[in-house]
């Protein structure tokens, strides 16, 4: 029973009502629209920008291949390496490109390792040294991840515009009431007795 009450306060907007403003009839369109916006166009949101980061991802696996570089100076051990707290740091790499051709650039490896160490890099279809792709399952998380982020995005704009038109709505009531008052307050002001 309790729920029935609580529906019949939720829609009253709804429902013919000798004191209903055409401002209520407005709001009650208004939150139906924010809420179908935000489940519709947020499901649908996510649901693309996670597809398009999977094509992506995906991609970059494809285009992206292991190969092995030779080290050309020593790489300090942490102990006597400066910068940051990393156990990596930028040295010089020679590897062959697909067209077969050497090519040298820096990249960053682990410490300690000695001029002439063999390492795995990752190169892009031009022979650049590039990133490791992601995984399957980083792929997925930062896919998902994407996907909730533009999911949240949008529904942070529905509901800010939607708080817009609703203060608009309410500063309209206000100004309303006022006009209104200023007609009746007047009738009011006799005294009685």
């Amino acid at each position: 029973m309790a729920g029935a009450k609580y529906a019949k306060k939720r829609l009253w907007r709804w429902r013919s009502n000798p004191l209903r403003r055409r401002d209520d009839i407005v709001e009650a369109w208004l939150v139906l629209v924010v809420w179908l916006v935000f489940a519709v166009g947020g499901t649908v949101a996510g649901l693309v920008t996670s597809h398009a980061a999977d094509e992506v991802f995906a991609r970059q696996r494809a285009e992206r291949q292991s190969v092995r570089a030779v080290l050309l100076t020593d790489v300090p051990t942490s102990a006597t390496a400066t910068g940051g707290t990393s156990d990596r740091r930028m040295t010089s790499v020679r590897w062959t490109a697909p067209d077969g051709s050497a090519r040298t650039d820096q990249t960053l490896v682990e410490t300690g390792l000695k001029a002439g160490s063999r390492i795995t890099v990752w190169q892009d279809g031009q022979g650049r040294l590039t990133a490791a792709p992601r995984n399957t399952t980083e792929a997925a998380i930062e896919s998902g991840f994407l996907g909730t982020a533009a999911a949240a995005g949008l529904a942070g704009l529905v509901f800010g515009a939607g708080a817009g038109a609703r203060w608009g709505l309410n500063q309209h009531r206000v100004n309303e009431w006022g006009r209104e008052w200023d007609r009746v307050g007047p009738q009011w002001g006799h005294k009685t007795g």
